[in-house]
């Protein structure tokens, strides 16, 4: 029986209770006075039923006869993005959200004034946003510069008769769950693409009289294909993204003849380099910005062993995003050569097959890349079963990257340049802005292997695979 039930009237007398037939007077009396009170213990039990019921119905029909509505919405927050379901009927509305990204975030409601807790990764927080009535209201993260960077969305409520949910892939609404599978796969298919430009060349030096290694490096805004007939305006060194690597020996004098022909004053860090201080390239503390069609020349001494690279830094909020970084390395690769890590032996005489940058970025006009490039433009990495690779991960980005190698741990051996006493094994290696991780892997297996940042709305979009991932091709024995 439910609150709203009543129990059915009795079809006829109650049934006649036998009584004793010596029953005296006041025993008469005393089950009389039973008798009357399980009548009425039985009419509050109605009487309570159907309270609980009225009750039941008043809450049904509140708002004039009409069910409240209300809206529990899922809500992502990531770099740098709002996703989720942005729209619901008029009626009270409640955000459920989640940080999906690597670093901290908040989602706050323009036209309400009000906003969550801030959240770090993985973290989650509801906001409820009372009563709403039809229109538009802005969300947005109010962190410092991450509205500005993307995280902003427009949450529609409509009213409840014209309500209709999103369809299934938002941007791509009316396609079936068939036709999302489809682009997916035919987005993946499509790897590797090709598109003009390639980035990471090495630089090579004049030697001049007196064995100083000179470069010269030009800065420009270039048309730059990301993906396939994606076109943008990057700003770049020597017309490509990532600028060119420069190698050079300890103790080599480096010189480096720098013009600058972007519309804005630059200059060059070396970032994780050691310099004197007015060759450090922070204008206008250790020089004056070179301004644009001017020229200056940073000279210093490679002294110390580094795995660094240079960027930009005076303007480096649209320069260094939009393509204005590169490798620079000091010295060989400090591999751990015959040393036993957890189980496994380094061999003494280890050749790398390949060793290579690889540039993380998320920002700007080039975006989620790897080496200036999206997917299915990013280059794929060859190599034979067997064989050992190295790759170091520089992070010239806004925010943090997970860089995962599908099958074969990757070893750890330097962190920004700097040989690790204790190299360890992972199989993701969480990078941070102006980080470098220097990795080992042994390709014991053959197959074609994806390689790429975990957070996954930074390689997945409801059109496709896209961003930061790559993959790994292991050729076989043969």
């Amino acid at each position: 029986m439910t609150v709203i039930d009543t129990p059915d009237a009795p079809s006829g007398p109650p049934p006649m209770v036998p009584q004793r037939a010596d029953t005296s007077s006041s025993s008469n009396t005393f089950g009389t006075m039973i008798f009357s009170a399980g009548v009425l213990g039985v009419f509050a039990m109605i009487a309570a039923l159907i309270a609980l019921a009225f009750v039941a119905l008043l809450r049904d029909n509140s708002g004039g006869g009409e069910a409240a509505i209300s809206s529990d919405l899922d809500i992502s927050l990531t770099e740098f993005a709002i996703e989720g379901e942005l729209s619901a009927p008029a009626g009270d509305v409640t955000l459920n959200v989640v940080n999906a990204g690597a670093i901290e975030h908040n989602l706050a409601v323009r036209e309400l004034g009000i906003q969550s807790n801030n959240m770090m990764s993985r973290g989650v927080d509801s906001l409820a946003l009372g009563e709403l009535t039809p229109g538009t209201y802005e969300l947005y993260c109010s962190i410092s510069g991450h509205e500005a960077s993307g995280m902003a969305a427009e949450l529609v409520i409509t009213d409840a008769d014209s309500f209709e949910p999103a369809d299934l892939g938002g941007e791509h609404a009316g396609l079936t769950a068939e036709e999302m599978d489809q682009l997916m796969v035919d987005s993946m298919l499509a790897f590797p693409a090709e598109t003009e430009g390639k980035g990471n060349q090495i630089l090579e030096p004049e030697i001049l009289p007196d064995g100083t290694k000179k470069f010269y490096l030009t800065a420009e805004v270039i048309p730059w294909e990301v993906s396939p007939g994606e076109i943008v305006e990057a700003w770049a060194y020597n017309g490509q993204v990532p600028g060119p690597q420069i190698k050079v020996d300890v103790g080599d004098n480096v010189m480096v003849e720098f013009t600058n022909l972007t519309p804005m004053g630059s200059d060059i860090h070396w970032h994780g380099v050691h310099t004197p201080n007015d060759q450090d390239g922070v204008s206008p503390y250790t020089q004056d910005p070179v301004a644009s069609g001017e020229t200056f020349t940073y000279e210093f001494l490679a002294e110390d062993p580094a795995i660094g690279m240079y960027h930009a830094h005076l303007h480096s909020q649209t320069s260094v995003i939009n393509g204005m970084f590169a490798a620079f390395q000091i010295g060989p690769t400090p591999l751990p050569y015959g040393q036993t890590i957890s189980g496994v032996t380094i061999p003494d005489d280890l050749e790398p097959a390949f060793e290579m940058p690889m540039v993380l970025n998320d920002a700007g006009t080039i975006g989620l890349s790897l080496n200036g490039k999206s997917f299915p433009a990013t280059e794929p990495i060859v190599i034979d079963e067997g064989e050992w690779g190295v790759v170091h991960y520089y992070n010239e980005g806004l925010t943090a990257h997970p860089m995962h190698l599908h099958q074969f741990p990757q070893l750890v051996f330097a962190k920004d340049g700097i040989p690790l006493d204790n190299p360890y094994w992972a199989d993701t290696i969480n990078v941070a802005p102006g980080e470098r991780y220097s990795v080992l892997f042994n390709a014991d297996t053959a197959g074609t292997w994806v390689y790429h940042c975990h957070i996954l709305t930074h390689v997945e979009r409801a059109d496709g695979m896209f961003g930061m991932v790559t993959a790994m091709i292991v050729n076989p024995k043969q």
